[in-house]
């Protein structure tokens, strides 16, 4: 599986599309067993979980799949008014899932023929602006239009002016082309806190300057504390964080902060990002690397938007870093032994299901492996209160 976000207007990533690769000689068959297998690390909560085929249409096959009550099948119009059109139809109305139909040629037809639908998906590479929105305005009653493969912040601010509720891309990855800023006041400090963790200075030295920035000791206590995080106490001062944690555990959450001072107006979906990564490529890690340096993959992960969320180039931003060798070389590209868990982060966020398995394959991985591995990483980040 590969995966997409669901970005509102708030810019917050308030759901999540999964395509899954069948593969050559797979069948809606493999897809379903492979999703049932998933159950128990299936997402929990209120966020929508968008299921489709890419570019293999899924089929009344889809509907054996023991569907969780977040999920939503994506279906292309054409399926519906396909020779198998009044099968589908008839079950549709049978097991009532969350559907989304695919806006295409033939939707107008399809629309019509009485399937219980949530949303409808438009291609932003298909419609122009101007059609978009009169589709929009024609099929607001039917229901929530959102618009697919979004590529730019231009377009999605865009899709979002002709009507749309939602638009699904990862258009907000890409580093702007504007020249490299320098740090604000509270990444700097940030950095220099981190910097004092990671080479385990005294505590008092630390507290001294986390003093110098309030939202720095709030931010970092409500990470701690969250949901995500697990712990069964609830952790009250930096010191007691120390003591609980130790500067390993701890340097992993400070890392995180230094992304929430991001002035980008992406920054909400871009820090869902990087914590969905830095818990994928720690996931990805169990077993194939020594424990000791799951944080440091961790923070691989959570870093590798720094240049997208600080607005500044990599370079500039892991300068001023005291980080191990194997991080730095990940994020810079320059191989290491981190770089093939990276890789297989970044390749989920592709459409190319190929390349997906070919990066598993080199960390000797199974589908099975990775797609829990990334549903878990996504529980995670949803989880996290950011």
């Amino acid at each position: 599986m590969s995966r997409q976000p669901l970005v509102n207007r708030q810019n917050k990533i308030i759901a999540t599309r999964l395509t899954l690769h069948l593969g050559n000689g797979g069948s809606m068959a493999d897809a379903v067993n492979a999703l049932n297998s998933l159950a128990s690390v299936w997402p929990q909560g209120e966020k929508p979980i968008f299921v489709g085929c890419g570019g293999k249409h899924c089929d009344t096959g889809l509907l054996d799949w023991a569907t969780p009550d977040n999920a939503t099948i994506e279906l292309p119009a054409a399926t519906l008014i396909g020779p198998d059109g009044p099968n589908l139809i008839a079950a549709l109305q049978t097991w009532q899932p969350t559907v989304c139909v695919h806006f295409d040629p033939q939707a107008a037809q399809a629309l019509s023929a009485g399937v219980p639908l949530r949303f409808i998906g438009f291609d932003a590479q298909q419609f122009g602006l101007p059609q978009l929105k009169l589709l929009a305005a024609r099929t607001r009653a039917l229901g929530i239009g959102i618009a697919f493969n979004v590529r730019t912040t231009e377009a999605f601010r865009a899709c979002l002016d002709a009507g749309m509720t939602a638009a699904a891309g990862w258009f907000f990855t890409s580093p702007a082309n504007a020249p490299a800023k320098a740090l604000n006041a509270g990444q700097a400090n940030i950095m220099r806190v981190l910097n004092l963790v990671r080479k385990n200075a005294d505590i008092r030295e630390i507290e001294a300057a986390l003093k110098l920035d309030v939202a720095i000791s709030y931010k970092l206590l409500r990470y701690i504390n969250s949901a995500g995080f697990g712990l069964s106490c609830e952790i009250q001062s930096f010191r007691h964080a120390v003591s609980m944690l130790g500067f390993e555990k701890l340097n992993r959450w400070l890392s995180l902060l230094l992304a929430t001072a991001s002035k980008d107006p992406m920054a909400p979906a871009l820090m869902h990002t990087a914590l969905l990564r830095a818990r994928l490529m720690e996931l990805l890690a169990d077993g194939l690397v020594d424990k000791s340096e799951y944080d440091d993959l961790f923070i691989t992960g959570a870093f590798s938007l720094l240049d997208a969320l600080l607005g500044i180039g990599m370079e500039q931003a892991l300068e001023a870093m005291r980080l191990p060798e194997p991080i730095g070389d990940a994020l810079l590209g320059r191989g290491g032994r981190y770089q093939a868990f990276l890789d297989l982060a970044l390749a989920s966020e592709a459409d190319d299901g190929q390349a997906v398995a070919e990066q598993a394959g080199m960390l000797g991985l199974t589908a099975d492996q990775f797609n829990r591995a990334q549903l878990q990483a996504l529980s995670f980040a949803d989880t996290m209160e950011l």
